[in-house]
């Protein structure tokens, strides 16, 4: 062959390969937050390490597999809001976690043992959530909360709200609300409907867990923000403020003045991605995937969402620290894990004399979410009290804020209904889920923020 055929032959070979690539960008890859980890809960990331513990608000990628143990509980949160639970004894792998090139959002989940709730939020449109158990396929594309629950030989799919669709060796099933059905795993039965509805004693569980998010996903501080997980607990844990010369800044309740972002949490090793940040705090999601984190002094440490959502940070932006500040760096060699933990204590939540105990510089550590009202008030109550009065113990490594609590100067607090108006000290802040907030083509700021606290 000349070298001029040749070369003819190898470039219409790169032209050929070339015209390949849009079927590759139908799997553009997606990540999803675990967002709520009681017990023994167990992940495989897909990185050849088989099954480890999994840390709370850990990157949720395709392929990964994740298993609860006889104690252990978890929840898994989608970018519209969506959810997944798991029960004890529950295994599921997410098979897919896709974007389409039509924008569509692809979630393929494979539900291998144990009990599952799903609340499909399906907002938009353009979205294809499937749930395999067994030989079964649930299709979900309209709004739907559900329970499906496999036994050895059977599995049940319960609807608590909406109707959903079942492909079975049997045929295709309509389960609507209040009605479940019943299937053989062996697909040599047909299936059962029935037109009722056994409670299971997780049942409750799974109905706090959506009225907590209800109460704190509110459209107030969510119209800033193309997604919706992390919103509730963000909401939750700590407050917006609108700073002049900064723009809208977040920051948790419950932190001193001795606390950074990263005193607690861990790197972990992703393929394809390398290594990434997992806060271990309930708000840490949102904060460390986008924006970035900037320190005022005489305030401390904020979180400005940024312009820009199209990616996600694996190591956390940080501008303007504080002098002699240890930057987080990740391990130099792959493949391990780094538990970080320092300045924190184990047990930043207790009860006294019959009133809650918070401790300062927790940052939302111990508090579980919804358990105690008026966080933002609590935080300040905090930053003001003494160990004298028994209210208030300071963390080994962490500085409570000591006398009257500083606030930011002319600065408009964001703040929904759900988690009171009162404006908080940023000396004496707190912690708090994340939330996804800032598109490109808004203003970082609410329209109608709420007006300044003197």
């Amino acid at each position: 062959m000349s070298t001029r055929k040749f070369g003819t032959w190898f470039a219409l070979t790169v032209v050929a390969c070339w015209l390949t690539v849009p079927s590759f960008a139908d799997s553009q890859a997606r990540i999803v937050r675990l967002s709520q980890v009681d017990g023994d809960v167990q992940i495989d990331r897909n990185a050849g390490h088989g099954y480890e513990k999994a840390f709370l608000n850990s990157p949720i990628t395709q392929g990964v597999k994740l298993q609860s143990g006889s104690d252990g509980r978890a929840e898994i949160e989608f970018e519209d809001g969506s959810t997944l639970r798991l029960t004890p004894g529950a295994v599921v792998e997410f098979s897919e976690l896709a974007m389409r090139d039509s924008g569509a959002r692809a979630s393929s989940l494979n539900l291998q043992a144990g009990t599952a709730y799903v609340n499909f939020k399906g907002d938009k449109p353009a979205q294809e959530f499937l749930l395999n158990f067994g030989n079964q396929k649930l299709i979900l594309s309209k709004p739907a909360h559900l329970r499906v629950e496999m036994k050895a030989n059977d599995a049940t799919v319960a609807v608590f709200k909406g109707d959903v669709d079942v492909e079975s060796a049997s045929g295709r099933a309509e389960v609507e609300k209040k009605h479940s059905a019943t299937f053989d795993l062996a697909g040599t039965n047909p299936y059962t409907l029935t037109s009722s509805l056994e409670s299971d004693p997780y049942d409750d569980w799974d109905k706090q867990l959506d009225k907590y998010h209800q109460q704190y996903n509110v459209s107030s501080s969510n119209s800033y923000s193309p997604y919706a997980y992390g919103v509730s607990d963000l909401n939750y844990y700590g407050s917006f403020y609108d700073l002049p010369g900064y723009g809208m800044m977040w920051q948790p309740y419950l932190v001193g003045a001795g606390w950074d972002p990263f005193m607690a949490g861990a790197w972990m090793w992703y393929p394809g991605a390398g290594y990434t940040w997992v806060s271990s705090y309930p708000w840490g999601w949102t904060p460390y995937r986008y924006g970035s984190w900037t320190y005022l002094p005489s305030y401390g440490w904020f979180w400005k969402p940024g312009s820009t959502w199209a990616g996600w940070n694996t190591v956390p932006r940080i501008t303007n620290p504080p002098r002699q500040f240890a930057f987080p760096r990740p391990p130099a060699s792959p493949g391990q894990t780094l538990v970080v933990n320092r300045g924190t204590v184990s047990t930043p939540v207790g009860v006294m004399q019959n009133r809650i105990q918070v401790r300062s510089d927790s940052a939302g550590l111990g508090v579980a979410r919804g358990s105690i009202r008026n966080l933002d008030k609590i935080s300040r109550q905090v930053g003001i009290s003494t160990n004298a009065r028994g209210t208030v113990q300071t963390p080994m490594g962490g500085s409570a804020a000591g006398g009257t609590a500083a606030r930011l100067p002319a600065a408009s607090r964001v703040s929904p209904s759900q988690a009171g108006s009162m404006a908080r000290s940023p000396s004496a802040g707190g912690g708090g889920s994340p939330r996804m907030s800032a598109p490109p083509s808004h203003s970082s700021a609410p329209s109608a923020p709420a007006s300044p606290r003197r």
